[in-house]
């Protein structure tokens, strides 16, 4: 039997794929706010739980991605309604990534605890670098539920004060082992989480350009600051 009311039956399909990739993306932010506080705490405990975290957001995405491919059968969308389709997906395949990063760091500061050498090197510091990447991540989404792609323009500036972080970090790491030696292999493990950081940062900024992509139709990915103004604003 043919659906009735298509449109209205699409939107609706769309809108609860759209909720459950916002829950999605609260869920890792969570999980990136508790591998931070296992980093500046050096708690096992947290770490446990953004291990726990990780399976609900792979398991998210699995269903998200049969939602998807579901509504693409049935409704055969075009144009624009299959350019959102697919930017959802996308960008949730940017979560799980995102998520990933957060595991990581979860599983190094569960390393650094049990190797007792983490408490004389400067984890604080990745702090402010991992606040700007989670902040950067709650904009994106944020900017994706609204379409809003003034906050897009923003994130994809905002990215480069997390690269400025990290190289920073990173000058003040081969200090460190260059000081002492015996330290080249917990700075090691930092550089790793500084790394995992930017790349959360990274994840916010492929959603960012998936909003232009969204409400233009351009591909910024790999495009000049410049350009993409131009895009955004023609």
């Amino acid at each position: 039997m043919p659906d009735k009311h298509l449109s209205t039956q699409f939107d609706t399909e769309l809108n609860g794929v759209s909720s459950r990739v916002m829950a999605m993306g609260g869920l890792v932010e969570s999980q990136i706010g508790q591998a931070i506080y296992a980093l500046s705490h050096l708690s096992l405990e947290t770490v446990t739980q953004v291990l726990d975290i990780e399976q609900r957001v792979n398991a998210m995405e699995v269903e998200i991605d049969r939602d998807l491919s579901n509504i693409i059968g049935r409704r055969q969308p075009t144009a624009r309604d299959l350019r959102l389709l697919m930017a959802i997906s996308k960008a949730t395949a940017n979560l799980e990534r995102a998520g990933d990063e957060a595991t990581k760091i979860a599983r190094m500061v569960k390393s650094i605890i049990e190797s007792g050498a983490g408490r004389g090197l400067p984890s604080s510091d990745l702090r402010v670098a991992a606040q700007l990447a989670s902040g950067l991540l709650r904009k994106a989404l944020d900017g994706f539920a609204r379409l809003d792609m003034n906050v897009a323009v923003t994130i994809l500036k905002e990215d480069d004060l997390i690269d400025q972080e990290f190289d920073g970090f990173m000058r003040k790491l081969v200090t460190y082992m260059m000081e002492d030696p015996r330290t080249i292999s917990p700075s090691l493990d930092l550089l790793f989480l500084a790394k995992a950081i930017e790349r959360i940062g990274d994840h916010a900024k492929n959603i960012a350009e998936l909003i232009i992509y969204i409400v233009k139709g351009t591909d910024v990915r790999h495009t000049s600051m410049e350009d993409i103004e131009t895009a955004v604003q023609a």
